[in-house]
C-alpha cells in the first residue's frame, strides 16, 4: 500500500483493500505484487521491517519479516546471456572499426578506471541494488541485512590444501600444453592416438560456459576436436574425462567481487554463510534460497507467505526480426507496440503476449483455453508492459 505521496505504508489484508477500492479511496497502481495506492490523507504509523538478501550467482533470494509475520519473498533467476551480448557487441565494434579508412590513434585510452569490474559482473552487482530498491519502493523497510561468504576458490578446488601449496599453483614448473602433455600421457584423450599432432581441447567448450583453467584442458587429435564440435566431453561420450573437470569458478570469483560493494552501497548489516546454516538447521528448514533470506532477516517462527519467483526481462532488442534462416542483419526496421511478456486483455481476461506475426497485424497470446491463440491486434487492450522485474507467484 502507498500513500498519496506515493511511499510505501505498511501492507494491508486483501478484504481491506477491496473495500477500499470499492469506495474510491485508492486506486490500483500495481498488479503484482498487488499495490494500491490511497487517494486521501491518513495517518503513516510503521512497523519495523527487516530485509534479508542471499546474494547468489544465477539466483538471489529475499525476504521481509516483520515481528508477526513474513511480509514478501522469493528468488530472483539473473540473466545468463550477459556474457554473450558483450562478446556479440565486441565482434559489430571492430567489424565495424575495420571500415574506416582513416582512424585517429588511440595510444592513451586503454586505462580502466579504479573500482572496475568486468560489464557481467556489474550486471549481477546492479542487479542486486535493483531488487533491494524495488522493494524498498513496496515496503517500508527499516533494516538491511546481507550474507556475504568468502569463498575460498583454492580449497573449493582442493580441500586439503595447506601452506605454502596455496603458492603453488597446480602449473608449477609446467607451461600449458607442456602440462596437459605430461597429464595425458602425450596421447589423445578420446581416442588414444600418439605420434600425430595434438591440440588443446576445452572439456566443456567456451561457448557452452567453460573456462580457460587448466582443470578445463585436455589433449586431443585434430579428428576429435572437430568432432567433438561444442559438445562437452560427456555428451561426446567420455563421462570420465567430463568427472576430471573440476567445479568452475567463475561464480565464486564473481561474488567476492561484488559482495562488499553491495552492503556498502546499501549500507546494509552482513552476515556469514556458516551462522545462516546453523539458524536453518535449528529451524529445521531445507536449503533454498528462500529459507536462507527467510533466517537472514531475523525469522524464527513468523507466520510464511507465498513465494514470488522473479526473472529479468530485457524490452529493447537491437536484432529486431532475423531473416527466416537465422541470418544477420535484421531484416526488419519497425518496432512493433507489444512485446513478448507484455500482459494484454482479450475477452475480459488477461493474457501474456508470446510475439506479433503477420507484419505486426496479429498477436499471439499464451494459454488461450489450453494453448496459444493468434489474434487481431487491435482486439486486444495494454494492460501493462513487461519488463525489468516480473513477478509471479510459485
Amino acid at each position: 500500500m502507498l500513500n498519496m505521496r506515493g511511499q510505501p505504508l505498511m501492507p494491508t489484508t486483501q478484504k481491506k483493500g477491496k473495500k477500499l477500492l470499492r469506495e474510491g479511496k485508492a486506486k490500483v497502481v500495481k498488479r503484482c505484487p498487488f499495490t494500491i495506492q490511497l487517494t486521501y490523507a491518513t495517518g503513516e504509523a510503521r512497523q519495523p521491517i527487516k530485509l534479508g538478501v542471499d546474494i547468489g550467482y544465477t539466483n538471489i533470494g529475499f525476504s521481509a519479516t516483520t515481528k508477526r509475520l513474513e511480509v514478501i519473498s522469493g528468488t530472483l533467476t539473473l540473466r545468463k546471456d550477459i556474457s554473450k551480448k558483450i562478446d556479440e557487441r565486441r565482434r559489430y565494434r571492430r567489424t565495424r572499426r575495420g571500415r574506416l579508412w582513416y582512424r585517429k590513434p588511440r595510444f592513451f585510452n586503454r586505462k580502466k578506471d579504479e573500482g572496475w569490474i568486468a560489464h557481467s559482473t556489474h550486471h549481477r552487482l546492479a542487479s542486486h541494488l535493483s531488487l533491494v530498491k524495488k522493494l524498498k519502493s513496496l515496503l517500508p523497510i527499516t533494516f538491511k541485512r546481507i550474507e556475504v561468504s568468502n569463498l575460498d576458490t583454492q580449497k573449493m578446488q582442493n580441500p586439503e590444501i595447506t601452506g605454502m601449496e596455496y603458492q603453488q599453483g597446480e602449473l608449477q614448473g609446467y607451461e600449458v600444453k607442456e602440462y596437459l602433455l605430461e597429464k595425458w600421457g602425450r596421447t589423445c584423450a578420446y581416442c588414444g592416438r600418439s605420434g600425430v599432432p595434438l591440440e588443446v581441447e576445452h572439456i566443456i567448450p567456451s561457448s557452452r560456459g567453460g573456462t580457460d583453467r587448466v582443470s578445463n584442458l585436455t589433449i586431443s587429435c585434430r579428428a576429435c576436436n572437430v568432432k567433438k564440435g561444442d559438445q562437452t566431453a560427456e555428451e561426446f561420450g567420455y563421462p570420465v574425462i567430463q568427472q576430471q573437470a573440476k567445479q568452475p569458478l567463475k561464480a565464486a570469483a564473481c561474488l567476492n567481487n561484488i559482495r562488499w560493494r553491495i552492503v556498502e552501497q546499501l549500507g546494509a548489516e552482513h552476515t556469514y554463510g556458516y551462522i545462516t546454516k546453523y539458524q536453518r538447521n535449528k529451524l529445521d528448514l531445507e536449503k533454498s534460497h528462500v529459507n536462507d533470506a527467510f533466517v537472514i532477516s531475523s525469522g524464527t517462527n513468523q507466520e510464511r507467505c507465498r513465494p514470488y519467483q522473479v526473472i529479468q526481462v530485457k524490452r529493447r532488442n537491437r536484432s529486431l526480426q532475423l531473416n527466416r534462416k537465422g541470418f544477420k542483419p535484421s531484416i526488419r526496421r519497425q518496432r512493433y507496440h507489444l512485446q513478448p511478456h507484455d500482459l494484454v486483455k482479450f475477452d475480459g481476461s488477461t493474457y501474456k503476449v508470446k510475439g506479433v506475426h503477420c507484419y505486426g497485424t496479429r498477436v499471439i497470446l499464451k494459454n488461450v483455453k489450453g494453448q496459444d491463440k493468434s489474434v487481431v491486434i487491435t482486439k486486444v487492450e495494454l494492460v501493462k508492459y513487461g519488463k525489468g522485474l516480473l513477478f509471479n507467484l510459485c
